[in-house]
């Protein structure tokens, strides 16, 4: 085998979009970066739908951005539609989503990757890991290629997508790969577990592609994107770009006649899919099957570039056969004569379920080695992206001996993403939604500069520029509530006029003041703030009471088996889990609030003896 002359810190594997958030953090922290693709053209491919954002997933593209990651910049420089979701809801629900274009979003990102200083990018098939036992414990050195070439480094992280042992399906037709016209990876999952991970089977789909040029859109409904656009970077000033329409369709009964009648050719139902699917994203044969009684389902017809003749028809994911694809694709309005340019299919493919990591993203198993993206059970390219930001953020702070940075539930979506999978696991593909989240209003879209730039900052990865944009922004709202709150109509403040829910901010009066000076952005924060200031405090209070206990942390040498009174089911869990703190341990699937008491008793017990010692 031979030895690449360069030595790196960090070593990536996997350039989707965990791999490429990863590596960029790592290299602008200072680090001498590696990330190593199995190929180069795919770089940030969009393999599914290419949209960023959506309900949940726009509060972690925009954290990614507060914190100093690229996805949100990317998106902006190459959106086809930019929409803001559920405005007819609370402002802690409001969710951007932006319609990209695939190809330009990839070699935007790819050019980003490539002129990176600190970061080297080289196609190579990774098949194995390189280990050496270091003062009694395991620590990961490099990784080993297809062709025998190694490469040496301090840490490693691993970003895999759907390539380990991938297996796609089309109605009877199985094919090795880790997408469409790509080899899937083998030797890595054998690594893997010879080194002692528990490997489990997932299972995502993707719909066909259609041919514009054959579509009816006389027939179809047009859905425009907003006016004007909101960009999702805090860093870009507006987009400039021009934007497209999308369109929406529906199926039938006979679209669902014939996908009934096909059941049995489908691997999801006959049996050949062994892995689990995503509950939320499910394949158009399980929402016949699982909603039979409703007698349509929304189809949205989405451009996936300014280049290319290609609609994805959102909606329509399935594995069902080729020929069957062709008669409902054609039984849908619209669609009648439509071709099919990709036929949809299903993934099965390993994961490495997440409760064998550290709140880090670090494997229990093995130091410096670290889990990012769909390999921990994910599923979406912004859950990706911010796990591959936050393993490459805690490999360079390990690396540089420092703190990990550790996003509480109570900060940050990808604080409960992270704190979901690592203590509770998943058992199917894990999608971000906002009703995960028990502090949603505090965790809204629009704050997420306001939560997390300080720590972006603080570790080196956030520009000095960008912070410094920021601590402007936060003074301006807090200088035009306190301007709000001196200025009065009679005896009543313009601010408490603006707590009333029919007040606008741009429905105050004027009093004096120019509000043509207080930009729109500053105007949509200080009108949420104000709003709903009693519920902020009251949730920052119950946070703060919340957090007296459950900070408490655990020392992660605690012998579990020694609990006197303790289940054996809780003793197992904390054993293999090992819970970071009381908090952690108390979210930990089938753990009862017995099981924490006897815990907090005995660490006060073991607390006071050491004392007293």
């Amino acid at each position: 085998m031979y030895r690449y002359d360069k030595f790196y810190d960090v070593i990536v594997v996997g350039a989707g979009h965990a791999g490429c958030e990863a590596a960029l953090a790592c290299a602008r922290m200072g680090m001498e970066t590696l990330l190593l693709t199995m190929n180069l053209d795919t770089i940030a491919q969009m393999s599914c739908n290419p949209s960023i954002g959506g309900i949940g997933k726009g509060h972690l593209v925009r954290e990614i951005d507060a914190l100093g990651g690229e996805m949100a910049r990317t998106t902006d420089q190459t959106g086809l539609q930019f929409r803001l979701l559920n405005l007819a809801k609370g402002p802690a629900v409001h969710a951007p989503r932006a319609q990209c274009d695939k190809k330009l979003y990839q070699l935007t990102m790819k050019q980003v990757v490539e002129r990176q200083p600190h970061l080297d990018v080289k196609q190579q098939e990774t098949t194995r890991l390189l280990v050496e036992e270091r003062h009694g414990r395991r620590v990961a050195t490099g990784v080993a290629t297809k062709t025998d070439l190694a490469f040496r480094g301090r840490a490693v992280i691993v970003t895999t997508g759907t390539f380990l042992r991938g297996l796609i399906h089309i109605g009877d037709v199985n094919v090795q790969g880790g997408r469409a016209g790509e080899a899937a990876s083998y030797g890595l999952s054998d690594c893997l577990q010879e080194l002692g991970f528990e490997l489990q089977r997932l299972k995502t789909g993707t719909p066909q592609r259609l041919n514009r040029n054959t579509i009816d859109f006389s027939e179809l409904e047009t859905q425009y994107g907003d006016e004007p656009p909101q960009p999702f970077s805090f860093a870009t000033e507006r987009i400039t770009q021009q934007q497209l329409p999308c369109h929406i369709t529906y199926t039938n009964e006979r679209t669902h006649a014939l996908i009934r009648a096909n059941l049995h050719r489908s691997p999801l139902y006959s049996g050949k899919i062994v892995g689990i699917g995503p509950r939320y994203c499910p394949s158009i044969e399980d929402k016949v099957v699982r909603f039979a009684d409703k007698e349509r389902h929304q189809i949205f017809l989405e451009p996936e570039g300014r280049m290319t003749d290609e609609i994805y028809p959102n909606g329509l994911s399935t594995s069902i056969p080729q020929d069957v694809q062709i008669h409902i694709i054609r039984s849908i309005k619209g669609l009648e004569q439509c071709e099919i340019m990709r036929f949809g299919y299903a993934i099965e493919y390993d994961f490495a379920p997440p409760t064998q990591l550290y709140p880090t993203l670090e494997t229990k198993r093995i130091a410096h080695l670290f889990f990012a993206g769909q390999i921990n059970g994910t599923t979406g390219y912004e859950e990706a992206a911010c796990q591959g930001l936050m393993a490459g953020i805690n490999a360079a702070l390990t690396l540089r001996g420092e703190p990990p940075l550790i996003l509480e539930r109570s900060e940050a979506y990808i604080g409960v993403l992270i704190d979901d999978l690592v203590t509770k696991g998943t058992d199917e593909p894990y999608r971000m939604f906002t009703s995960r989240a028990e502090h949603r209003l505090l965790l809204r879209h629009d704050n997420a500069d306001l939560r997390l730039s300080d720590d972006g900052h603080r570790i080196g990865l956030l520009p000095p520029e960008r912070h410094e944009a920021m601590v402007r922004r936060r003074q301006r709202i807090e200088d035009t509530i306190t301007e709000l709150h001196q200025r009065r109509v009679g005896a009543t403040t313009l601010k408490e006029l603006l707590k009333r829910p029919e007040v606008r901010f741009q429905d105050l009066p004027t009093n004096g003041w120019d509000f043509s000076s207080v930009p729109e952005t500053i105007q949509r924060a200080v009108e949420i703030e104000v709003k709903y200031e009693g519920y902020i405090a009251k949730e920052r209070a119950h946070i703060a009471r919340l957090q007296r206990v459950e900070s408490r942390t655990i020392p992660p040498s605690l012998d579990y088996t020694k609990l006197p009174g303790l289940r054996r089911e809780a003793k197992e869990k904390f054993t293999r889990i090992q819970p970071a703190s009381i908090g952690q341990a108390a979210r930990i699937a089938g753990i009862s609030p017995c099981d924490v008491s006897l815990l907090l008793v005995y660490l006060e017990h073991k607390h006071h003896s050491d004392t007293a010692a």
